[in-house]
């Protein structure tokens, strides 16, 4: 599988983004997609993840804002980020990772390591 994000940009705190993570290759139904972001000169983090079933799961300082859905008809997954704050600034990534409860990855967190298919990143800018 192959990803490809889109959808970010320059928005003032308090705005909202649409991201999009849409795939090649064979179909992603199988798989738990997440979203990571990475701030310059921090480390990429898991903020979101959405199971194959459509459960999901948001890291605390995201939930309530953001929104993950899926179309696996259309190979898609949207983050829909609303009330967008400026440390929400980075690159963000969707990645392809074990198709588990979105459960799972709240006990055990979003793991860089625990997915496999990156793809190219979408820069978000809030300003403040």
């Amino acid at each position: 599988v192959q990803l490809q994000a889109s959808g970010g940009g320059l928005v003032q705190a308090g705005g909202s983004l649409n991201l999009s993570c849409a795939a090649s290759g064979r179909t992603f139904s199988g798989f738990a997609i997440s979203w990571f972001r990475q701030a310059v000169g921090k480390e990429r983090e898991g903020i979101s993840v959405i199971a194959s079933d459509r459960s999901t799961y948001y890291v605390d300082f995201v939930s309530g804002r953001f929104t993950l859905s899926r179309d696996d008809a259309k190979k898609a997954v949207y983050l829909q980020m609303n009330s967008l704050l400026p440390e929400d600034t980075g690159v963000y990534y969707c990645a392809t990772g074990p198709n588990l409860r979105a459960n799972y990855y709240r006990d055990e967190g979003i793991k860089v390591s625990a997915f496999a298919s990156w793809g190219q990143g979408t820069h978000v800018t809030v300003s403040s």
